[in-house]
């Protein structure tokens, strides 16, 4: 029986001589050796706390596929989800907590979301006088997913001399955004319409280096008639195992393909801050100067600490140096996003991987080119002419999302040039973060490793899209996609925490949308506190 490790290239099988191998021996080395260190940390572990009976249960999964480690019912102590309940249905924390672990893997297990009733352990109830709640702890390991329309075929492909190993499948639809492409109305309605068909996928490529299958009924059935469907398809790639360590950890059906998440380790902020300076010496022109050290700096108090310390900081920059070559370089390159001044053009911002960070926002015009076009030369004039306070209310609207839409409306606060044709200009990047969506009546956890902090770079409560938890909710609580708030109330609540939690429910963050079914995005990062140049340790 093979055992597996992931992420590794097989080493070479022929010795490097000379200055430049020896070089590009020792940059391998490094970064083979920061990603055992990647591969060999534990997943961090997520927890999902549902208050309310017939509520939307939700995890996701910002990077990877979803693997549950405990779903409990029940009640465990008397402060978790007490919030407006009578003592007397909080004070029996014997309460026993059911398990119910199969049900929400076999919900959940190998998706990137999952979202469940509340009411899926409504048959379990240890205690009838006492007030339960369910609460699902899971982490998100890497995988490699695929979605496959119907009657196209899934081509899943490893490297040279790894195998697939597939953790995750299912033939149906669940969402009214995927494979879509004109089609017609009635073929996309049905989003209830679900298939598990791990073992069929499994049986026939799991071993192979690559492997062909179709997205058809005639292969899986068919789930739901009439429903235009598509295969969606979680797996690893695995090399035969260089060290056991690793599988040691998961069972051997969840070793990802690769180690493409973002790790909470990296202190992202800390680019942040770097990517407003204005040259080498960390000093910058934007927002308000920070009380942290330059690098330079942080290494002349490292050479006076005690050498238990040095060792603990190369070993945290080896990990974070080579962190930072496998994922910086694609996160921190600035987008520009560029809107003329005209009262129903939509400002857009938007993020791939990680969520918006807004460095710099004019309303205005800097110059007599952009948003020129037809313009007589009178109103492209003066190029200083611009609004103070805009960048203000661009990180106040979009921080920490994904993306981010706005009226000019909600900018154009004075008239700063009259008579000067203006635009919108925002210079953002997108950070690595923490992003989830609680959904109203459950309680958000944010948590960070022991010796690390919180600090959240924005919240919203409402509703933007009607997809996040939506799970079996009526249509009428979840058409309405323009309520959304932004609260700092989350930042107050947790920044400089190690850990922290917070009901996402109208009692804490008011009622944007009355009647509307709610949830609680919020997007943060860990970091490692700072310390000061003259702070001993």
């Amino acid at each position: 029986m093979y055992k597996y490790c992931v992420g590794m290239s097989p080493p070479s099988a022929s010795p490097a001589t000379g200055s430049s191998k020896t070089m590009l021996r020792f940059s391998t080395t490094l970064l083979l050796t920061a990603t055992f260190l990647l591969v060999n940390a534990d997943f961090p572990t997520e927890t999902v706390t549902t208050c309310e009976a017939n509520s939307v249960h939700r995890l996701s999964c910002e990077s990877g596929v979803i693997n549950v480690e405990t779903a409990q019912y029940g009640r465990a102590d008397n402060a978790t989800c007490s919030e407006g309940k009578a003592q007397q249905v909080t004070s029996d924390t014997s309460c026993p907590m059911v398990s119910v672990k199969a049900s929400l893997s076999n919900s959940c297990n190998g998706k990137r979301v999952c979202e469940v009733n509340s009411n899926i352990v409504s048959e379990s109830n240890p205690c009838p006088s006492t007030s339960k709640y369910l609460q699902t702890k899971y982490n998100c390991f890497p995988a490699a997913q695929q979605v496959t329309c119907e009657h196209s075929l899934a081509h899943l492909q490893c490297y040279e001399g790894q195998a697939l190993s597939i953790y995750y499948a299912d033939y149906g639809r669940h969402d009214r955004h995927t494979c879509i492409h004109t089609l017609p109305a009635p073929q996309i309605q049905k989003t209830d319409c679900s298939r598990l068909v791990t073992e069929q996928v499994s049986a026939h490529c799991n071993g192979k280096n690559s492997c062909i299958i179709r997205a058809g009924n005639s292969v899986f059935g068919d789930p739901c008639f009439g429903t235009y469907k598509y295969l969606d398809v979680s797996y690893g790639c695995l090399w035969p195992l260089c060290s056991s360590s690793y599988s040691e950890k998961v069972s051997p059906s969840l070793i990802p393909k690769s180690v493409f998440f973002i790790p909470k380790q990296l202190t992202v902020r800390r680019v942040k801050r770097y990517i407003r300076k204005t040259d080498g010496r960390g000093e910058f022109i934007q927002g308000k100067k920070s009380h942290h050290q330059s690098f330079s700096a942080a290494r002349q108090a490292g050479s006076s600490k005690k050498q238990t310390m040095l060792r603990f900081r190369l070993s945290t920059t080896l990990l974070l140096a080579a962190t930072c070559s496998l994922f910086i370089a694609a996160v921190i390159s600035t987008e520009t996003a560029v809107t003329c001044d005209d009262s129903f053009n939509v400002h857009r911002l938007s993020c791939g991987i990680g969520v918006i960070s807004v460095q710099a926002a004019l309303y205005g015009r800097a110059d007599n080119e952009i948003c020129s076009a037809g313009r007589p030369q009178e109103q492209l004039a003066d190029t200083d002419c611009f609004q103070e306070g805009t960048v203000d209310i661009l990180r106040r609207r979009c921080d920490g999302k994904k993306v981010c839409e706005l009226n000019l409306n909600a900018v154009r606060t004075s008239d700063p040039c009259n008579g000067i044709y203006k635009y919108l200009q925002t210079n953002y990047t997108c950070l690595p973060a923490i992003h989830f969506a609680t959904c109203e009546h459950s309680v958000a956890h944010l948590h960070c490793d022991e010796g690390q902090v919180i600090f959240v770079y924005g919240a919203d409560y409402g509703r933007r899209d009607m997809t996040t938890c939506s799970f079996k909710r009526p249509a009428s609580q979840i058409e309405n996609v323009h309520c959304s708030h932004h609260t700092s109330k989350v930042a107050d609540s947790c920044n400089g925490k190690n850990s922290c939690t917070i009901t996402a429910s109208n009692s804490v963050f008011g009622d944007p949308c009355g009647g509307t079914y709610k949830y609680l995005e919020v997007a943060y990062v860990c970091e490692y506190p700072l310390v000061a140049p003259d702070e001993s340790v």
